[in-house]
């Protein structure tokens, strides 16, 4: 057998182990962590129900009826530049700079609506529900936000202002690690919670 021969053969045996090794053992064995650690989040952090799948706690989705207006008896996510908005195959923001005109004036008109929606004064408006995340898919929204959309959906609901705001605060999420972020809240998962109440 001549050395090329035997380099060949070397190699193709390396090649078989690693591919055992790296392309069937490994990702196994990560999956099998994964399932039995961190299962909900291996499995795409799914927010149910009963048994149905209602979207996953990691992407937003609108509240919205077939034309598109917002359901005043749901909390509303921030805008979105993903494709229609929150659509998770054409993931992107609107690559527009602060001073673009197009920018400023569709937050003009974002706070216009937001602010006649919820019967607010413009200036009451926080940042967030005038601009799209980097993803388009950023399902939370702040603390300001929420808490400006408790009357609206309260009085649509026929709930007390009060037990609405006391909803928003249990469903608040703080900063991740203690130091990472802001206060945020999850509008599908609040909705849901929204939806459990009892009147």
């Amino acid at each position: 057998m001549t050395l090329v021969a035997k380099q060949y053969g070397v190699a193709l045996r390396a090649l078989l182990v690693l591919t055992v090794i790296l392309g069937i053992a490994y990702p196994l064995a990560m999956t099998g962590v994964g399932q039995l650690a961190f299962g909900a989040q291996a499995n795409g952090s799914v927010v149910k129900v009963g048994d149905k799948t209602v979207g996953s706690s990691l992407i937003g989705q609108n509240f919205a009826d077939a034309k598109g207006n917002p359901l005043p008896q749901y909390f509303q996510p921030r805008p979105s530049a993903a494709g229609d908005g929150y659509d998770a195959n054409a993931s992107s923001g609107s690559n527009l700079g602060p001073n673009n005109p197009d920018l400023i004036k569709a937050i003009k008109d974002r706070r216009a609506q937001v602010a006649a929606f919820n019967h607010v004064a413009p200036s009451a408006v926080p940042a967030d529900a005038l601009t799209a995340s980097g993803s388009g898919l950023d399902p939370d929204i702040s603390v300001a936000y929420a808490d400006l959309q408790v009357r609206r959906v309260a009085q649509a609901r026929g709930l007390s202002p009060a037990t609405v705001q006391h909803l928003v605060e249990t469903m608040t999420k703080g900063r991740t690690l203690g130091v990472l972020g802001e206060p945020r809240v999850d509008v599908l998962e609040l909705n849901v919670a929204l939806n459990a109440l009892k009147g």
